[in-house]
């Protein structure tokens, strides 16, 4: 077997990388192709060159696209750049304007891996004649007694799969993930250097590709012209205590930016508690009342064993960069409650809630309350 886990030498074997320009995706290229893979690069073009020029740093823009260019270039592969931009707009881009005015708080990363990359993206590289589609997220492939798993990444810190958590199963049986054994960061730039490779000291992408200095509200205001409306800041009992310039600056747990205390004997700092689109009012409190023990998810997508999905001690994390919790989690239709062992506080709507057996990814949903 070779090290992608197919019965046959690599030189057999066509394996299409999705190439971001970034050094992660450039390095997976590289290092299949030294191990002698028949190694084909795509990149996506996701939104309009224009903007995308004025960005550094940014997944798929046009400086990005020129340095995957340039990386398979180097490592003799052919490359080929896919008009994904109407396609992107509509999975992605409008579906992060619609959750924001929905008083939610999106992850546009995964409905770009769930919607584009690991369905759209797949399928073409079936269509390429290839057996396998590698990316260079920091995450863990691991055969199973019931076929392959995910896991987290060996480096905790570049750990990337609470962003993966709606890969199915079909998907999983057909990606591969080089990177997810790396111990650290250093260690991939340090390969970067071996191959040659002009992007290795490259910055890694800090804001979501499509919002220029991570100003949302900007972007929202673009894509739903009229959709921010101003409204009042209101206490736990509907009281007013101030006003704001629209819903999609707030999320929950967010204490910056209110500009409001409690005054009188009381000026404990205040949070945002909840975000009510319909009333355009931003409900505010103290810490305490952020507290919540039960969350309930929707539409679920399971890659544990069917027999344990319906009642079960599993850790979940609520927001990408908090530490798993413990929790029990039970099915309910397309969905579930996770009750959890001990309060966490800002879970927010439209986050999600991804579900772990040890470093194993069971699933996750999307926080519905």
């Amino acid at each position: 077997m070779n090290s992608l886990g197919f019965d046959k030498p690599p030189q057999q074997t066509r394996v299409v990388v999705a190439m971001s320009g970034g050094v992660d995706s450039s390095v997976t290229a590289a290092l299949l192709k030294e191990q002698g893979y028949d190694v084909v690069g795509v990149t996506l073009q996701l939104y309009d060159y224009g903007m995308a020029v004025e960005r550094k740093g940014a997944c798929c823009a046009g400086q990005d696209i020129y340095d995957a260019r340039t990386v398979a270039e180097r490592i003799d592969i052919p490359h080929y750049v896919l008009d994904y931009e109407s396609k992107f707009s509509q999975s992605v881009m409008d579906d992060f304007a619609d959750s924001y005015l929905r008083g939610e708080t999106p992850i546009p990363c995964v409905r770009c891996n769930q919607r584009v990359k690991f369905r759209d993206m797949l399928a073409m590289a079936r269509d390429l004649g290839a057996e396998a589609l590698a990316t260079g997220h920091y995450v863990r492939r691991v055969a199973g007694a019931h076929g392959p798993e995910l896991h987290r990444a060996v480096d905790a810190g570049k750990d990337q799969s609470y962003f993966l958590f709606t890969t199915t199963k079909e998907q999983l049986d057909f990606l591969r993930f080089p990177l997810g054994g790396m111990n650290s960061k250093t260690e991939t730039r340090a390969l970067a250097e071996k191959y040659g490779l002009a992007v290795a000291d490259k910055p890694d992408s800090q804001d979501i590709c499509f919002v220029p200095n991570g100003d949302y509200a900007s972007v929202v205001a673009k894509l739903r012209p009229g959709g921010i409306d101003p409204g009042d800041i209101v206490d736990e009992a509907g009281n007013v205590l101030g006003r704001h310039d629209g819903i999609i600056h707030f999320t929950v747990g967010q204490r910056r930016g209110i500009n409001l205390t409690r005054g009188g004997e009381n000026n404990e700092p205040l949070y945002v508690l909840r975000v009510d689109a319909g009333k355009r009012q931003v409900v505010v409190g103290p810490r305490a009342a952020l507290a919540q023990q039960m969350v309930r998810l929707r539409d679920v997508n399971w890659l544990g064993h069917a027999d344990a999905v319906r009642d079960v001690d599993v850790t979940v994390k609520l927001r990408s960069a908090q530490a798993p919790i413990a929790a029990r989690f039970t099915r309910d239709g397309d969905g579930g409650v996770l009750t959890l062992h001990e309060p966490a506080f800002g879970v927010a709507p439209g986050q999600a809630g991804v579900i772990y057996d040890g470093d194993r990814v069971l699933g996750g949903g999307w926080i519905a309350a």
